[in-house]
């Protein structure tokens, strides 16, 4: 699997590896019970430390993307609906509220920001 790591980033390499591996599987580009590499294959290949893939695959567990079978390994756990249309809604918030952020550093008002809001849902 293909994973694109960035060392100078501020965001912790197993947050990198947990978003990127929740994409593919709200992509569908991971299927429901594909087989996910081996914590240290994957390790090797990414070129970082074992527990940071477990971390990763701990954390994508808890949320309930993959599931991790005793002695088998991890796999992708069947994503509903629900939980994809959730991730999405976090994620235009992220957005947003980074917008409203930069817009709030030039000086914008309240007022600017929701015209300006409403402009952009005219188009």
């Amino acid at each position: 699997m293909k994973l694109i790591i960035n060392n100078s980033s501020m965001q912790p390499i197993y947050e990198q590896i947990c978003t990127q591996i929740k994409n593919k599987i709200l992509s569908g580009e991971l299927k429901q019970e594909e087989m996910l590499p081996s914590v240290r294959t994957f390790a090797k290949e990414l070129r970082v430390s074992a527990l940071t893939v477990k971390k990763a695959y701990d954390a994508l567990e808890q949320e309930g993307f993959i599931v991790t079978v005793h002695g088998k390994g991890s796999f992708v756990s069947g994503v509903n609906q629900e939980l994809r249309m959730e991730e999405k809604r976090k994620e235009v918030e992220t957005d947003l509220e980074q917008a409203i952020r930069k817009a709030r550093s030039c000086g914008m008002t309240e007022a600017e920001i929701r015209e300006l809001f409403e402009l952009i849902l005219e188009d």
